[in-house]
């Protein structure tokens, strides 16, 4: 359920802006094996309507192919977790975590101009594909407006543009 942590609650437009606009955001996870809550910056990734979570698959380690992330790794064992936005509004979001395995839906993902950053740091578009940690960000039950909300808004926002994965 959205909660703010500042003032009254924020509004329904403050949010899905904020969540749109600012892709810094902190999730927080539990520990697969700790069980400890765990809170990690990271970038969020809005398309086709839906919201990505992307990272990079070797952890930005020059000439490592492969390094498993502790939050991809925490979002598997327990997909529930908290997004929480910290910038332009504070809220924290229940959502869920779906991993992205479809290898055409990765491809056009890793494809985007916004997750350039992923692929330049892989150390091949092919490793980006086979190895970038990704999982959608599903909306529960308090926040599950938000689900209509940003599809409506980036249809209204980058218009039909071609086909959509």
């Amino acid at each position: 359920m959205t909660t703010s942590t500042v003032g009254d609650m924020a509004s329904r437009e403050q949010i899905l802006t904020s969540l749109l606009s600012e892709r810094t955001v902190d999730i927080v996870t539990v520990g697969r094996r700790s069980g400890l809550t765990r809170v990690t910056e990271i970038w969020t990734t809005p398309l086709y309507g839906r919201l990505f979570i992307c990272g990079t698959p070797n952890a930005g380690k020059a000439g490592v192919l492969h390094q498993p992330r502790d939050w991809f790794a925490n979002l598997l064992a327990r997909p529930e977790f908290v997004l929480r936005l910290k910038r332009g509004v504070e809220a924290d979001l229940s959502v869920r975590a779906e991993r992205i395995a479809d290898r055409d839906l990765r491809r056009a993902i890793l494809g985007e101009p916004s997750t350039a950053y992923y692929r330049d740091r892989a150390m091949s578009f092919e490793s980006a594909l086979d190895h970038s940690p990704m999982v959608e960000v599903q909306f529960g039950a308090g926040d599950r407006w938000l689900t209509e909300a940003v599809r409506v808004a980036w249809d209204r926002l980058a218009g039909a543009q071609g086909e959509r994965p």
